[in-house]
């Protein structure tokens, strides 16, 4: 019965992909989100976190003179050398056969997307894989962005102190923002899918439309880096978001997802400041920190915060002997 469903569903997929941005055929705009549907994407609409806005810097420059005296140019900042297959990323086998792996730090990504390997008759869904669980490891995990601005601090932070993170992006972000994207990539970094736009009432329509998203955050990402990931995070959490359909769309399209045991709280009405983000991470890992830890924070908008947390969440975790790890298919669920 699964390989009934899963062929109808890749079939239906290849329809999807085949056709992307173009004007849809015999098809029922109200059964796909409408950005897939037209080739345009809505603005979000508001479901609880910041919107990313122009500057009133950025809009002033739009309006300077031809004449006025161009701003002092900035010192050109120093590349980051490209990420290496096989060194900082696996790329996964077409059998999936080298998924199983020893090093936490090393992120996971396939060079075809889930069309691709239909059409070519490869496998799509994973395998079972062992959960990684040798020794105590935590996973920074950062949703939302990338953006031009937090994103960037975060990463600057995350080099000084020789950590590997996980990065859940929207295609939206990435569509904004491809340069930081590429730099989360090339310094080693993990990247997930997040949805397309964070739009609750179109992700959560049905199981296809979160699946739409899914795919169209997949072409996003694989178009500046080449390859895409297998790790997505459901927005909202799928512990709270999914339903068994939900579960099985995911399973059968050869996707993970996880979502988090601790968490900062940095995207909650309270604005926590950097001391308390501090505080609540202490609050999660209680009195028996557990070994593996996921860890959700947030990369844009207004999370100054979250950049003045890090440095000290990340010692702390350091001197408690966890290991920094980035999500992979093997990673263990954090429940």
């Amino acid at each position: 019965m699964k390989k009934i469903f899963c062929a109808i569903l890749l079939l239906t997929l290849t329809t999807c992909l085949s056709g992307c941005g173009d004007k849809a055929k015999e098809t029922n705009a109200n059964d796909i989100p409408t950005e897939v549907a037209t080739g345009k994407v809505s603005e979000p609409k508001d479901n609880g976190k910041p919107a990313e806005t122009k500057s009133d810097n950025a809009k002033s420059d739009e309006t300077k003179s031809a004449d006025e005296k161009p701003a002092e140019t900035k010192p050109e900042v120093k590349p980051t050398a490209q990420a290496q297959e096989g060194k900082d990323y696996i790329v996964a086998a077409d059998d999936f056969s080298n998924l199983q792996l020893t090093d936490p730090s090393i992120p996971v990504y396939d060079k075809y997307t889930i069309w691709e390997r239909q059409e070519k008759g490869l496998p799509v869904a994973l395998p079972e894989l062992v959960p990684y669980e040798n020794e105590s490891v935590v996973y920074l995990t950062f949703d939302d962005g990338p953006d031009d601005k937090i994103t960037p601090q975060i990463l600057d932070i995350l080099k000084a102190e020789g950590v590997k993170a996980t990065f859940y992006v929207c295609g939206n972000m990435v569509d904004a923002n491809p340069t930081v994207l590429k730099r989360i990539f090339d310094e080693g970094h993990a990247i997930g899918n997040h949805s397309y736009n964070h739009n609750y009432n179109q992700i959560y329509a049905s199981p296809w439309s979160f699946m739409e998203q899914i795919i169209q955050t997949d072409n996003s990402i694989k178009n500046i880096i080449g390859v895409r990931p297998f790790i997505i995070r459901a927005p909202g959490g799928a512990g709270g978001m999914f339903t068994a359909n939900y579960y099985a769309m995911v399973d059968d399209c050869g996707y993970i997802e996880h979502d988090w045991n601790v968490l900062t709280e940095d995207a909650t009405p309270a604005k926590p400041n950097a001391s308390e983000q501090i505080n609540n991470v202490l609050k999660y890992l209680g009195d028996q920190p557990p070994r593996t830890v996921i860890l959700l924070m947030h990369s844009n908008g207004d999370k100054v915060e979250t950049v003045k947390a890090l440095p000290e969440i990340i010692r702390f975790l350091r001197d408690w002997g966890y290991k920094f790890g980035v999500v992979t298919p093997m990673t263990p669920q954090p429940w």
